[in-house]
């Protein structure tokens, strides 16, 4: 089964050569940070590129150049209500950039192949034209987050995680819809806590994607990584309008 994309020609282009330039423009525009380690996983946001791309390219720029990587993907299911955890059936992402093979976390109590999330989704697909410039050589392995403990499928993911070909990358935006300095008080406590791996604090940081974050915070405490702050904006930056605004942060965690 091909799934075709949703929101091409939407949150992000659709043409191949508007699509390649605007993501070149966005890693040259983010200088690559200096931090200790290895990258293991990334925190990146998932709204329309022209908002929240030059966040999403400060986290893409550390993993660039990467081979052979398998990318566990997690992003929060926005259209369809469902408890656990999601693996497509489709095999194939069809994509500007051409089609990406899709591979399966093996199914469990809390991991179900079950399409219907997958179909609307936007917060896995902006991802994938990013993972395709960046990275030479990667399979993909998409989670779609329902309503899942967070805790119990780290537990499931992490003997998956330990391999040194594994990368886990997580899809989120932050607070929705307040004025640009409620925003940023608000998102102040996610590049606080989250690089700071405070999982109970976390726990109450407005993120769409929480579920995706605070499974990744109990993976990076169980392999023992190391969080970083990378860079923060909101569409008050970003897009103009800051009466009522969206936030994005980006995170990364090394070995």
């Amino acid at each position: 089964m091909i799934r075709k994309p949703a929101v091409a020609g939407a949150f992000y282009p659709a043409d191949k050569e508007n699509l390649e330039y605007m993501i070149d423009e966005y890693l040259k525009l983010c200088e690559k940070p200096h931090i200790d380690g290895e990258v293991k996983a990334i925190i990146v946001p998932h709204a329309g590129y022209i908002y929240s791309g030059i966040v999403a390219a400060a986290g893409y720029n550390l993993i660039k150049g990467l081979s052979d990587k398998k990318v566990l993907l997690l992003g929060p299911s926005h259209y369809v209500p469902f408890e656990a955890a999601a693996v497509p059936e489709s095999t194939v992402w069809q994509m500007p950039f051409g089609g990406v093979p899709v591979l399966k976390m093996p199914t469990s109590d809390l991991i179900h192949e079950f399409e219907d999330p997958f179909v609307e989704e936007h917060s896995l697909e902006v991802q994938i034209p990013f993972l395709q410039k960046v990275l030479n050589n990667f399979e993909l392995y998409p989670l779609c987050l329902g309503e899942v403990n967070a805790q119990a499928l780290a537990d499931e993911l992490k003997d998956f995680t330990k391999r040194e070909d594994v990368i886990v990358v997580v899809s989120s935006d932050l607070s929705h819809f307040y004025s640009y300095d409620e925003a940023k008080d608000l998102d102040d406590k996610a590049n606080k806590y989250f690089p700071a791996l405070n999982i109970e604090k976390a726990k109450n940081v407005e993120a769409c994607g929480i579920k995706g974050i605070m499974t990744l915070l109990y993976l990076a405490e169980e392999l023992g990584l190391k969080g970083h702050f990378i860079d923060y904006r909101n569409s008050g930056d970003t897009g103009g309008d800051k009466s009522r605004v969206v936030g994005y942060g980006c995170y990364a965690f090394t070995k």
